[in-house]
């Protein structure tokens, strides 16, 4: 089978969501589909990283579109004049205006601006090379527009791909949130998944709730196909955690949706408890961190909180690894209840303790099913003290564990979901053609 994948974010566009797409780019031909990749040409995002390219099968022919988005960098700075509580200059003024108009202009989203050449790219590869099925996966959902067009081709199944929810993504993320993108999308939301001939979503939480929002769509329509691990990311040996101290380890963004503000409150805590037990703690933070959020982390160096920033992704794995637990967040914000963050299957295989800070929901459900460690509720610092505390009381007697046994985790090997996506291709390529 031949078949199209959109991904706005690819290689070498770097953080968490690349990785469900290129993984499945990476394991889809050894299940009899041969992919080939649209994407951007100069992606206004604010993470790169060239070495995920090595995952890339052999002969894969990635087209590459340019957008008319400004710089990532401007994109920030309209983002920042946006921020309450700033003092008002000219320029903040101006940049301030001029976001507003944009959120007014570019919906669904900014990568709106994408549009025209990804659509013309489009087009010359469904006439030249006559595809079975194409697969796009958002966020953005901008990229869902290319759908109409897909439709247009006889007999080329059109898969719509759910990374995240559109509806949570409007509210949550950076440079998004106008009620114009809010209505707008929702409008939009309702035809466009009508064209598809199916949906996958990343939870079924998304899938359940997705089929409440559309009751007319069929239920055969939509299946949920989590996100996963590669065993290829893991070294054969990895690295040990330190034994003079206790290492705590969060890899991934911090933003509104992973806030960390009631972690860190829970460490100051810990300090004014016991200063001296809390001297053994020393907590990293690799990624970055959005602006909205760095307020959160003053004066938590003297703590022994470390912000390392963004590495590459073969560097985070054995970052993990000599860690003697790791951190894993979602702050309690609307529509997290349907959320787990994909950086929790690559913590599942690492098998050290997870320290899981969460409102009840799929990511807590996932936890507790799978037996990976501690939950406990994102802004109860004093529970997260308590946690951090009663652990380094264990760690200083020699007590505490390295390692975890978690149940039933084979389910989520990147090679076997590329066999679940590559079923679920040929469902939608058998549905067009009939």
């Amino acid at each position: 089978m031949r078949a199209w994948i959109v991904a706005y974010s690819f290689p070498p566009v770097g953080g968490a969501g690349v990785q469900r797409m290129l993984k499945l780019v990476k394991y889809l031909p050894e299940h009899g589909i041969e992919p080939r990749v649209l994407t951007v040409a100069n992606p206004s995002v604010p993470i790169l990283d060239g070495s995920l390219e090595k995952d890339f099968p052999s002969g894969l022919e990635v087209v590459r579109a340019r957008t008319f988005e400004p710089g990532y960098a401007a994109k920030k700075a309209a983002w920042s004049a946006e921020e309450k509580g700033k003092a008002p200059s000219l320029k903040s003024s101006v940049l301030k205006k001029a976001s507003g108009l944009a959120k007014q202009l570019l919906v669904p989203d900014p990568q709106l601006l994408w549009q025209p050449t990804a659509q013309l790219a489009m087009a010359r590869a469904l006439l030249r090379d006559r595809p079975d099925v194409v697969l796009i996966s958002g966020p953005p959902f901008s990229q869902f527009l290319l759908g109409p067009l897909v439709r247009l081709a006889p007999k080329t199944g059109l898969v719509l791909d759910y990374r995240d929810e559109w509806s949570t993504y409007r509210s949550t993320y950076e440079m998004m949130g106008s009620q114009l993108q809010e209505r707008v999308g929702a409008t939009l939301e309702s035809g466009l998944v009508r064209l598809a001939h199916v949906i996958t979503t990343a939870t079924e939480e998304f899938r359940e709730n997705l089929l409440r929002e559309f009751p007319a769509m069929p239920l055969t329509k939509v299946k949920a196909i989590p996100n996963g691990y590669d065993r290829d990311d893991f070294p054969q040996v990895l690295p040990e955690p330190p034994e003079g101290h206790f290492v705590l380890t969060y890899a991934g963004t911090v933003f509104k949706l992973t806030s960390v503000r009631g972690f860190l409150q829970g460490v100051r805590l810990l300090h004014e408890r016991s200063p001296e037990l809390a001297k053994k703690l020393h907590v990293r933070f690799i990624g970055r961190v959005v602006e909205t959020e760095l307020d959160s982390f003053e004066g938590t160096e003297a703590l022994g909180v470390e912000r390392i920033g963004y590495i590459e992704h073969s560097r985070v794995i054995p970052a993990l690894a000599s860690s003697h637990e790791v951190l894993c967040t979602l702050d309690d914000v609307p529509g997290v209840e349907r959320i787990y963050p994909a950086k929790i299957f690559e913590l599942m295989h690492l098998r050290r303790p997870i320290l899981t800070l969460a409102p009840q929901g799929a990511l807590t459900r996932l936890v507790e099913r799978h037996r990976l460690g501690t939950v406990i509720p994102p802004r109860d610092s004093q529970a997260i003290a308590m946690h951090l505390e009663s652990t380094l009381r264990a760690f200083t007697r020699g007590e505490h564990a390295l390692s975890t046994r978690p149940v039933d985790v084979d389910r989520y090997d990147r090679r076997a979901l590329a066999g679940e996506f590559a079923e679920w291709m040929r469902e939608a390529a058998y549905r067009a053609r009939a």
